[in-house]
């Protein structure tokens, strides 16, 4: 099931923009806010992919993508259509490296910036940490979502597409 909320208009002006995927699921709300407010102001293509159905505004630059219920839908939904330049959204740590590997950046709730050089490490972590678990140690959880994190993303963001589109302005040149 897929369900794309978009405007009525023709997509194909926008077909080779950067566009950015949200991991929706466990995003947090003032994420995907800012990532929304973000968009109409620089006039960029967002998808909001879950298994149920979020609550988007009505925008031509925001569409909504609803994949079926079950284990990592959103993420195959997500690799499936990124292109090269990319941007996701995401805490998932598999994820960010199927998408670093199509060529995608990936930026977390917190303003981290997976890529090729440290997406490596970071799955070595999460895997000892969830063999840790496994094995009946007791690890604790990431420590609760703040204005500074919050921050810490905008600032990510803002870099990001910054080189991005300059990246994507010299290309077309």
């Amino acid at each position: 099931m897929t369900d794309c909320n978009s405007h009525d208009g023709d997509d194909s002006a926008h077909s080779s923009a950067l566009t950015i995927w949200i991991d929706a699921d466990a995003c947090p709300v003032a994420i995907k806010e800012l990532v929304y407010r973000t968009a109409q102001r620089r006039e960029l293509k967002v998808v909001v992919v879950a298994n149920q159905s979020i609550p988007i505004p009505k925008s031509e630059w925001i569409r909504r993508m609803t994949v079926r219920d079950g284990a990592d839908m959103a993420d195959h939904a997500i690799v499936a259509s990124l292109t090269t330049g990319d941007i996701v959204i995401a805490d998932d740590v598999p994820l960010a490296a199927r998408a670093i590997e199509k060529g995608g950046l990936v930026i977390t709730s917190r303003g981290d910036l997976y890529d090729e050089r440290n997406i490596h490490n970071r799955l070595a972590t999460r895997d000892l940490l969830e063999q840790l678990r496994l094995s009946g140690v007791e690890t604790s959880g990431p420590k609760p979502f703040s204005k500074k994190d919050s921050q810490a993303f905008a600032n990510q963001l803002d870099r990001i597409l910054t080189k991005a589109l300059k990246q994507r302005g010299s290309a077309g040149e």
